[in-house]
């Protein structure tokens, strides 16, 4: 017999000095047709008036507020326990810079009670311009290897071609419904990554532990992508990017000496094309530089400015 929770689904929203996209996520999330439903805002250290703002259009939500920006990763960790200790039977990781479709949740609590192998499932995730553009419909990764391609339909048109339920290789946490049990056996994002592939770590955990993740295409949002990093090639992309996936690589798929730098060759090159088509080529190549010093250091947490 199922247990009964006090929450059936707690939805986690992160917000560094995203005031305005979260109140419009906020705004589309009370639209939401699922029972149960509560949402926590984890207000990361933000100095633009974000908690006072919540507070004031939206009282019924759980508002927690860290003292400093903790990343994407810890941020999130402070919302999910905020989650468990609500007793919450899922909680649904969700980026503050979307806006869902009414269904999305019921989509994926409907598709992880079919599927007790689940350890996360996926939203559909659509571009906020143009709306009709997909940003990720699943994506593979094989730690062994270096560059991994695309996402899933990345930049295709949602013609109907992708409204097949799938299996993902990396859950996306962007919007990522997650078990009690899975979370309580797995545990919660590496606060150490601080920002990018937590995801892809937790995902790699959560396979090594026998849970198989899942993209479910009746769940639909539209995200405005990267926008508390600066963009897709935003230095601060590179920068994470380029540290965090080699270390990722390496914990989960040690190799020999020689496949090892062959693989960190792979990635550096990758991201050094990213930088020079970047729109900031200077900054970005900078950013690889010192991403490529760190992983090489051992320095991880927060990107150190004066490095």
């Amino acid at each position: 017999m199922t247990p009964a929770y006090a929450v059936a689904v707690a939805v986690v929203v992160l917000s560094w000095n995203g005031r305005e996209d979260t109140l419009a996520c906020l705004r589309s999330l009370a639209k939401v047709d699922a029972p149960g439903l509560i949402t926590i805002v984890v207000d990361n250290g933000s100095t633009d008036g974000t908690s006072e703002a919540v507070r004031g259009a939206f009282p019924a939500v759980e508002l927690v507020r860290t003292e400093t920006n903790l990343g994407f990763a810890e941020g999130n960790n402070v919302g999910m326990r905020r989650a468990l200790e609500l007793g919450a039977a899922y909680v649904l990781v969700l980026n503050n810079d979307v806006e869902v479709d009414p269904a999305f949740v019921r989509a994926l609590v409907e598709e992880a009670e079919r599927r007790p192998d689940a350890g996360a499932l996926c939203s559909k995730i659509l571009y906020a311009d143009p709306p009709d553009l997909i940003w990720f419909a699943g994506a593979s990764f094989d730690p062994r290897s270096g560059y991994n391609g695309r996402q899933r339909g990345y930049r295709e048109r949602d013609d109907g071609r992708f409204d097949e339920l799938v299996e993902t290789d990396r859950a996306c946490g962007a919007a990522m419904l997650v078990p009690r049990e899975v979370l309580e056996k797995i545990g919660l994002f590496d606060a150490e990554l601080f920002f990018y592939s937590e995801d892809t770590d937790w995902s790699l955990r959560a396979h090594e532990a026998g849970y198989r993740h899942y993209v479910v295409p009746g769940s639909k949002l539209w995200h405005k992508v990267s926008v508390t990093s600066g963009g897709e090639n935003s230095p601060t992309t590179l920068y994470y990017g380029l540290r965090n996936t080699i270390a990722v690589c390496e914990r989960h798929a040690p190799l020999g000496r020689f496949a090892t730098w062959r693989r960190r060759v792979v990635l550096l090159a990758a991201h050094v094309v990213q930088a020079l088509l970047s729109s900031r080529k200077r900054e970005g190549l900078a950013a690889v530089a010192q991403g490529w010093r760190d992983v090489r250091a051992g320095r991880f947490g927060q990107r150190r400015m004066s490095s």
